[in-house]
């Protein structure tokens, strides 16, 4: 009988990790575009959120769009039974000229925490800008609405707060508005900062900084398509790390890629009509976004962004030459394109929320064998253990197994010299962390 019986709830716990959840359906369904399109106009008409404008008026400048998302955010908790810890986070900066930082300034950002149940100092946090630049990011006076650069990602992460502030998750959660991006990642180095100093330990980071436009420069149009930019590992990593990625791989496998991975899969899974691009690098060539200054903590973090952009619409005066109007305006944006692309965040933030920590002190084995051995630290909270492998090429996971509530497993049959493989954890609900990729050789 206890045979039969062990047999029977295996059986449910393999047919529950096969199935979807359903209430992450229902997320995409509550994200509301007429909501979005709304909180884009409202930080548009603000006139200019360059980093140096007006603090003081209600109507125009910085320092009114940061005190409405302040109090859109409050909104938000009141209506979830002040399940959101709302605050400002500030740094001052010195006036250089010569260094697009034209007088000294507080740089002033907007977080919102939903605390986790069971792991409340573990935190996914997902960001946009609240500041916008014209054709000069030092000018300060002349009108730039930043439509879509970033009133887009901004209103994202609200709606995104809206929505999930409707659920508990046993993982913190942070909605996050950054300032002083223009000027060089200001706003997202004090944040990081403020987060490594009061111990935090943050999953990863989803930087929305551009959502809203699906007609390129080049003409291609597609409100599907969308990028998510990540680097091959982190810049902290030990030269023993270094020496390994050499002899056994990885080089494409740091945290921040497993993270770009991890959306990559879940919108294939809950968003089938999306197209999620995975672009091999930090960024775009040549440019900087808010995920970096958490990267270069040694934390994961991915830009999640429209897929074609177009350059007269950036960081322009607003203006028409021959025939060309430029400038970041409301009616280039594309509301239910946002809206999608918010609802990609909010799946990934529920998903990895609900999820349980992900293994440690994974382990990999199998030299000169027709068998892959994997081990682990096992880890509160995880139901048992999923392993994942790709061929060498792949960039993405394509293969994976359940193996249960183990600490190690054996993949008999598949040669370790022709794949790479890792391991994530399952909760009881079927949400996994992101993947491991193995960080010790064993024999």
């Amino acid at each position: 009988m206890k045979s039969i019986l062990l047999f029977v709830t295996f059986i449910i716990s393999l047919h529950s990790f096969s199935q979807t959840d359903q209430k992450i359906y229902a997320i995409i369904d509550s994200v509301s575009s007429d909501r979005i399109k709304s909180d884009i106009t409202t930080l548009a008409n603000f006139g200019t959120r360059n980093t140096f404008s007006d603090t003081i008026s209600n109507t125009r400048g910085i320092g009114a769009a940061r005190r409405w998302i302040k109090a859109e955010f409050e909104k938000i908790s009141n209506d979830c039974s002040t399940c959101l810890h709302v605050f400002y986070q500030k740094d001052f900066v010195k006036a250089e000229p010569n260094n697009r930082i034209p007088k000294d300034t507080w740089i002033v950002n907007v977080a919102a925490i939903q605390k986790g149940t069971k792991y409340p100092n573990r935190y996914i946090i997902m960001s946009g800008d609240i500041d916008s630049r014209n054709s000069d990011g030092s000018d300060f006076t002349k009108d730039a609405p930043g439509a879509n650069d970033n009133a887009s990602g901004m209103a994202g992460t609200m709606e995104a707060a809206r929505v999930l502030s409707k659920y508990k998750f046993e993982n913190s959660i942070i909605y996050l508005g950054l300032s002083g991006e223009e000027q060089g990642l200001f706003g997202g180095k004090g944040f990081a900062d403020f987060a490594k100093k009061n111990g935090w330990e943050i999953i990863g980071v989803f930087n929305n900084d551009m959502i809203g436009n699906i007609k390129g420069v080049d003409g291609v149009i597609s409100n599907r398509d969308f990028r998510i930019f990540s680097e091959p590992v982190p810049p902290t990593e030990t030269e023993k790390e270094r020496q390994m990625r050499r002899f056994y791989g990885g080089e494409v496998d740091g945290i921040s890629r497993q993270l770009a991975r991890y959306v990559y899969k879940t919108t294939k899974m809950y968003m089938p009509e999306m197209n999620p691009i995975m672009v091999y690098r930090l960024d775009r060539f040549g440019r900087g976004g808010h995920h970096r200054p958490f990267n270069d903590l040694g934390w994961a973090g991915i830009r999640i962004m429209e897929a074609h952009e177009n350059y007269n619409q950036q960081h322009q005066d607003l203006r028409t030459e021959n025939g060309i109007e430029y400038g970041d305006n409301l009616k280039f944006v594309n509301f239910e394109y946002a809206a999608k692309l918010t609802a990609v965040n909010a799946i990934n933030l529920a998903s990895i929320a609900w999820a349980p920590p992900a293994p440690k002190n994974v382990a990999i084995g199998g030299v000169v064998e027709a068998s892959v051995k994997l081990k682990w630290d096992q880890v509160d909270g995880a139901t048992g253990y999923k392993i994942y492998w790709r061929d060498t090429t792949s960039p993405t996971w394509d293969h994976s197994r359940y193996v249960g509530d183990v600490s190690e497993f054996t993949l008999k049959g598949i040669v370790i010299d022709n794949s790479f493989f890792g391991v994530a954890s399952v909760g009881k609900n079927g949400h996994e962390s992101v993947v491991v990729f193995p960080n010790s050789v064993f024999r």
